[in-house]
């Protein structure tokens, strides 16, 4: 029964480690394609990873990983978080996260959105015009981008990826090693049999040959001696000299 358990665990504990490593090697993959990427989604939704708390007062932490929208920027409205790319000079081209404050127009008349971090409070320096509206966050999960800025660094990789997967080719080694002695074993052990068997055939062939010598011997009549034969020879001549008496 315990090996029973024991093999069952055994085998639950090798199938996690197997999808655990598939499971960080796809979203490695994954982490590597549309992950902070502006010109990529993946089901309507980009994926960025946060590296500041400007939002952290009222919806997510740096480390999160959020997901935002593609959207129409004529439908977004005041109050949505929204994420662009910045004009400002000292972020200029980064991808910012921020939340509206008040829909507007700038300088040349396009319209736009005064956006702000919610930590500070203090609005951004430039006005977000709809061409660089990347999309509306929607939600996120915490730490997952800490996680995935780690897997794809090379002490990453080796604990998430190449040490599970040198653990499984390690654990399939030793089982087939197993395998492979429990096969040689048990070939020596018929190969035993085998050479017990042809000698216990051998010892009752020499038996049954040894009966048939002795029951041969039995059978056949017994040698008549030089003595008797000359004996036999004489006897009528004696009965012949007694027959005719002078």
């Amino acid at each position: 029964m315990m090996k029973k358990v024991w093999n069952v665990l055994k085998t639950t504990v090798v199938w996690l480690v197997v999808l655990s490593a598939v499971f960080m090697m796809i979203f490695t993959v994954i982490s590597v394609t549309p992950f902070n990427r502006n010109d990529r989604s993946l089901f309507g939704y980009k994926m960025y990873i946060v590296n500041s708390d400007s939002m952290a007062a009222t919806d997510f932490r740096a480390g999160a990983l959020i997901f935002v929208k593609e959207v129409n920027p004529s439908d977004l409205k005041e109050g949505d978080v929204i994420s662009f790319l910045s004009q400002d000079t000292e972020s200029f081209g980064e991808t910012i996260t921020h939340k509206i404050r008040k829909i507007t127009v700038d300088a040349e008349g396009n319209r736009g959105f005064i956006t702000y971090g919610t930590t500070t409070g203090v609005d951004d320096d430039t006005i977000v015009t709809d061409p660089y509206v990347l999309g509306r966050y929607e939600a996120h999960v915490p730490g997952l981008g800490t996680f995935f800025n780690f897997l794809k660094t090379t002490p990453g990789y080796f604990v998430c990826i190449f040490t599970p997967f040198m653990l499984i080719i390690l654990y399939e080694g030793v089982k087939f090693l197993n395998l492979f002695r429990r096969y040689k074993k048990e070939q020596m052990e018929e190969m035993e049999e085998e050479r017990k068997k042809i000698e216990a055939e051998r010892a009752e062939n020499a038996k049954m040959l040894e009966e048939l010598k002795a029951l041969k011997a039995q059978l056949e009549p017994a040698p008549v001696s030089d003595e008797t034969e000359q004996n036999k020879s004489e006897e009528p001549k004696e009965e012949a000299l007694t027959e005719n008496p002078s």
